[in-house]
């Protein structure tokens, strides 16, 4: 029996239909950007294993330093206790994160970051006496699977079951070109209403409504409405953090930075679950106090995890590394470059970029993530040795740092391939696979 098929008798695979879909790949090993199946074929990772890869598979410096800690310190209860990786940790983060930053509060994945965020923020004006409890999103937005972060994210069918028990949220448009002013517009007349918490946002980049992009200068607009009225600003950069957007992270494009920041994917390198939420001064005193109800009561049995810490503190070593920073650099221009030669292409309807954030927008009659196009497009991009994971009709990049230009030129090649397959022919035949074989 094989591995994808022992896999179906036990496991229950997420975002996954398990009636209707094909046998998992069953992956033994990565290096790089690559991963390998059992059989040997190779693929590119493009994706990054859901945005969480940011220098290759099991790379080797990681690898060393979660070893190091395993041998030293595994876990501990993180309250009453710390530890040195927790500690250094967050001095570096708090170091590198938007200004004003100065406390760090650990979980365990994206999801719990937000979750964290919400509670501060909640928290925050009930500590203080003030009557304030809605939060504002973007209506498109997606923020984790858990209660709150469902809450905050856009009503679709992923949620509908859950919609009778989600908090009810103040939705504002999404500022994409054209729609700034409405969206400015929207934003002030809930705040004008008072009783306004927080607004939680994905920093110039939406990624699972499609990689949705929208300009730092409405994004600042809209902050500085939020300042003015007093109301509390968290940044999800889950996705956009760690280099992503083409600098450390989306906010350093600002003017006005946030209160509190959510992060976790990239934070580990993608090695292990880790999640972190900062929050400013000014929120973190207003949980001090004699009276312990005033307490933030949220923990997990893994917060603050040593050897997590170790795997967060290794990859914040390759990031800051000239040679990562180059490659950050040379992925936004091939991107760039290979954008111009898709726009005037047929059958693309938009192409956009954010850094090393690239995504393609193919003219479809449905942009539904259970199109047919999307499973399509999918299988299309297996089949030439890369993992593409379309949201709907969009195709996305966003690939380790590592990735060769050889290899990323090699992902292009299989977009392109894609326009034949969005016509409705069958594309030419795979190209040469042996550079993704051992």
């Amino acid at each position: 029996m094989t591995l994808a098929e022992r896999d179906r008798n036990v496991i229950w695979h997420p975002y996954t239909q398990m009636k209707t879909a094909a046998l998992p790949v069953p992956i033994v090993r990565g290096e790089g950007a690559m991963l390998y199946a059992e059989d040997g074929t190779g693929y590119i990772d493009a994706v990054s294993s859901w945005w969480v890869n940011l220098h290759g598979h099991a790379h080797p410096y990681i690898a060393r330093k979660v070893a190091e800690q395993l041998q030293t310190l595994e876990h501990v209860i993180f309250a009453g206790f710390t530890h040195t990786p927790a500690v250094e940790l967050a001095e570096r983060l708090l170091q590198i994160l938007p200004k004003g930053q100065s406390r760090m509060f650990y979980s365990d994945n994206g999801s719990t970051a937000v979750e964290v965020a919400l509670k501060m923020a909640i928290q925050y004006w009930n500590n203080l006496r003030t009557p304030k409890k809605k939060i504002i999103a973007f209506r498109d937005s997606y923020h984790g699977d858990t209660f709150g972060a469902m809450a905050v994210s856009a009503r679709s069918t992923f949620t509908a079951p859950f919609w009778s028990y989600l908090f009810e949220v103040a939705f504002v448009d999404v500022p994409v070109c054209g729609k700034e002013e409405e969206t400015v517009k929207q934003l002030e007349a809930y705040a004008l209403g008072g009783d306004i918490a927080a607004f939680i946002y994905e920093p110039l980049v939406l990624g699972t409504a499609g990689m949705v992009m929208y300009t730092p200068e409405v994004l600042d607009s809209l902050l500085q409405i939020c300042r003015q009225h007093s109301i509390l600003t968290i940044a999800d950069e889950v996705m956009t953090g760690f280099g992503r957007t083409g600098r450390t992270f989306a906010s350093d494009y600002l003017a006005h930075q946030p209160d509190i920041v959510c992060l976790s994917k990239g934070l580990t390198g993608g090695t292990m679950a880790l999640g972190a939420t900062s929050c400013n001064e000014r929120i973190y005193e207003a949980f001090l106090h004699e009276d312990k109800s005033k307490t933030l009561f949220h923990g997990h049995s893994y917060t603050g995890n040593p050897v997590a810490c170790a795997a967060g503190l290794a990859s914040l070593d390759l990031l800051l590394q000239p040679e990562t920073q180059e490659n950050i650099s040379r992925i936004c221009r091939q991107h760039a470059a290979f954008a111009q030669r898709l726009k005037p292409l047929p059958y693309i309807r938009e192409v956009r970029q954010q850094g090393t954030i690239l995504a393609v927008e193919f003219e479809d009659t449905t942009t539904s993530y259970f199109s047919d196009l999307r499973d399509t497009l999918y299988s299309f991009a297996l089949d030439h040795g890369v993992i593409l994971r379309p949201l709907g009709n969009i195709i996305y990049i966003i690939a380790p740092y590592c990735i060769t230009p050889d290899q990323l030129r090699q992902v292009y090649q299989t977009i392109e391939g894609m326009q034949e397959v969005v016509a409705g022919n069958r594309p030419y035949p795979p190209p040469d696979h042996t550079m993704l074989h051992d």
